[in-house]
């Protein structure tokens, strides 16, 4: 069982930066890989970043040279790094782990964080 626990979110003006972080429990996170996810009002989840246990990446075009993913193992949490917010940016950011999940696969993962809120004002 892994939980996750995301911060960093808030309010920032458009053009602006902030770094998210999610923490994660237990002794296995080295062997998961994590992800971003976001919801905006109304809007379906979308995939922001990844980034495989190998440390491999994969990003949302619409973030793509803008947001970046990493991780510190040591400290068992993954940050997303988000310049040159926009507007659009706006949403509930989340958390995800699945265990040795290669980058690209498709399906379900199998940990969520609850969240944490992103509004960037125009």
């Amino acid at each position: 069982q892994v939980q996750l626990v995301e911060s960093g979110g808030g309010l920032v003006q458009a053009g602006g930066s902030l770094r998210l972080s999610c923490a994660a429990s237990g002794r296995t996170f080295s062997t998961h890989s994590m992800a971003w996810f976001r919801q905006a009002p109304g809007k379906e989840q979308d995939f922001v970043a990844a980034i495989s246990w190998r440390g491999s990446t994969s990003y949302a075009d619409s973030v793509k040279g803008r947001f970046t993913i990493s991780r510190d193992n040591a400290e068992n949490t993954v940050y997303l790094q988000m310049n040159s917010l926009k507007s659009e940016d706006t949403a509930l950011y989340y958390c995800a782990a699945d265990p040795l999940r290669p980058i690209g696969r498709i399906g379900p993962w199998s940990y969520w964080g609850q969240g944490t809120q992103v509004t960037v004002s125009a």
